[in-house]
C-alpha cells in the first residue's frame, strides 16, 4: 500500500506522543522553550484531493508548561494568553498542499485570544507504520515563526541594555503523532 493510500482517512492526535511547543528569546541572549501538555485534534485526508484535506486542532492553554511555575503562571494570565478569558487555542485548516513527495504546507487560520490570522505550517512525514498495538501512526514534524503581537499577546519590558525581556517573534514547534481511526 503506498503511503498516499496509507495516508487518506481520519486521523486523531495522540496527545501522549505529540508535542505543540514554542521557543522564544529571553533577555536577549537564552532561549526559552515550552510547550501545551493537552492538545486534541483530528485530521481528515484525502490523499487523491488534498484541497479536501480537515485539520482541527485545540490547545488547552492553561496546560502551557515551561518547566518554571511562576513563568506559567504568568504566561497563563492577562499579560500573556489570558487563560481566563481565552481558554483555547484552535487552529482549522483552509488547504493543504503537498510541496515535494513527505513534504506538505497546511494553510489555515489560527485563533489565540480571539484573534484569527491565517498561517502556513511546513509538515514532513517522518513515517507511516504500525505501533505495537496494531494501530497506524503517522508522524510530522515542523516548525513556523510568528510574532507573537499579531495575535495580541503584547507584554514586555525594556531591559537596562534597550533590549526587550521577551522576543516578539516565537517558534512554533509541532511534533505530531497520528492515529488512523
Amino acid at each position: 500500500m503506498s503511503s498516499d493510500e496509507q495516508l487518506t482517512g481520519t486521523w486523531v492526535i495522540d496527545p501522549a506522543h505529540t508535542r505543540l511547543g514554542f521557543s522564544s528569546r529571553h533577555a536577549m541572549v537564552s532561549r526559552i522553550r515550552g510547550a501545551f501538555n493537552t492538545v486534541e485534534g483530528k485530521v481528515v485526508v484525502d490523499a487523491e484531493d488534498l484541497s479536501k484535506t480537515e485539520v482541527t486542532i485545540t490547545i488547552d492553554v492553561d496546560s502551557v508548561d515551561t518547566r518554571t511555575p511562576d513563568r506559567d503562571a504568568h504566561l497563563r494570565s492577562a499579560d500573556f494568553f489570558d487563560v481566563e478569558n481565552y481558554p483555547t487555542i484552535t487552529f482549522k485548516s483552509t488547504g493543504v498542499d503537498e510541496v515535494e513527495e513527505g513534504s506538505y504546507i497546511v494553510n489555515g487560520d489560527l485563533t489565540i485570544r480571539d484573534i484569527t490570522r491565517p498561517v502556513s505550517v511546513p509538515l514532513e512525514l517522518l513515517g507511516i507504520d504500525h505501533d505495537q498495538t496494531g494501530a497506524l501512526r503517522a508522524g510530522f514534524e515542523g516548525k513556523r515563526r510568528i510574532d507573537r503581537k499579531d495575535w495580541g499577546v503584547t507584554w514586555n519590558t525594556t531591559l537596562d541594555s534597550g533590549g526587550l525581556l521577551v522576543s516578539d517573534k516565537i517558534t512554533l514547534e509541532f511534533e505530531l503523532s497520528l492515529i488512523k481511526e
